[in-house]
């Protein structure tokens, strides 16, 4: 299959088109590298032995994209494209919902323009919102959201789940993911956010390298065995290896579904922090600060339906994420720019 991958320059959307090429598939990459950088299609040429074609386009851009699909015909689109810092959404709700709304609906147009009928979004946990109690299981309601960053993938799905039902040849796959960390096992892949990262790995991994003097953690008396938040990390490669899963999954089905990709097991900030040092021998300094606006306490996810329908689970372990974090980081300490 030939695989047009919207965002596909950022941290998961790179890993994944390595992924799809070992997989023996033809990617073709859009990025307007806001959060992301050129080197990195270089690095996913590198990794996987073959050349890339990667067009540097802004996803809102109709014409563009349009023109990019009428040049290069694909099978099927995996949309990684959006702004997606929940801090950052808090205090830019206009900007998250134009970019993120808009991003989807010029794909859907031009898919529809070029006979297009295969989709796999990339969503968050966070559409199940304040109120679903945990695990989260893919036939709970859409929640509360917490923060505009999770509205927007709640809209998202939405849109997606109505085009689908007004057109039978659409088949969408709604990739839940709950929090990707860690690298390419070679080092030469990795999360390199632009500007003060936003998530817990990537400013771990800069202050263990010397970049930023500390790391502060957002609350310390939540209701959690440390009083620190906890999540579901899941490494990188398994999330990138679920994509290829549901690509190759789309074009034997039609409708919307569904799927959790996580661990199933939540770990707290201070717990990836101590896991960080052992397995970098580095030390991480921190501090406590005031809890952070649209944070919830914790989730985790209930990934059973990706097993059996999928036939994909999680493989690496929290040492596997954080070891890997480091060896990115170690190699590359100004990130790409290195």
């Amino acid at each position: 299959m030939r695989i047009l991958l919207a965002g596909g320059a950022g941290y998961i959307g790179s890993h994944t088109a390595v992924e799809l090429i070992l997989a023996g598939h033809d990617v073709v990459i859009v990025d307007n590298y806001s959060n992301s950088s050129p080197e990195a299609v270089e690095r996913i040429e590198e990794v996987s032995g073959r050349s890339v074609v990667a067009y540097e386009a802004d996803v809102r851009d109709h014409d563009a994209v349009c023109s990019i699909m009428r040049e290069y015909p694909v099978d099927c689109v995996v949309h990684f494209a959006g702004l997606k810092a929940v801090g950052e959404s808090v205090r830019k709700p206009v900007e998250y919902y134009r970019n993120n709304i808009d991003t989807t609906l010029t794909l859907l147009e031009c898919m529809r323009e070029r006979g297009v009928h295969n989709i796999v979004f990339s969503s968050s946990a966070t559409v199940y919102g304040e109120e679903n109690p945990y695990p989260y299981v893919e036939t709970m309601p859409r929640g509360r959201c917490s923060n505009p960053y999770g509205w927007t993938k709640f809209m998202m799905e939405q849109i997606l789940e109505d085009a689908a039902r007004a057109d039978a040849e659409l088949s969408v796959v709604l990739l839940r993911y709950f929090n990707p960390i860690g690298a390419h096992p070679s080092g030469r892949m990795g999360e390199d956010p632009q500007g003060i990262p936003n998530n817990l790995m990537p400013y771990v991994a800069q202050v263990a390298v010397g970049r930023r003097d500390h790391l502060t953690i957002f609350g310390n008396d939540y209701p959690t065995p440390d009083g620190t938040c906890r999540r579901d990390y899941i490494h990188v490669m398994d999330l990138a290896a679920g994509h290829v899963k549901a690509v190759e999954y789309t074009a034997a089905h039609k409708g919307t579904e569904i799927f959790n990709l996580g661990t199933g097991t939540p770990c707290s900030v201070l717990e990836i922090v101590r896991a960080f040092e052992e397995n970098s021998g580095v030390p991480v300094k921190y501090e406590f600060g005031p809890r952070r606006d649209g944070d919830l306490a914790e989730f985790w996810a209930d990934a059973d339906k990706a097993r059996d329908e999928l036939g994909w689970t999680a493989a690496r372990t929290l040492s596997d994420m954080c070891r890997d974090s480091w060896n990115w980081q170690r190699q590359n300490p100004k990130g790409y720019e290195s």
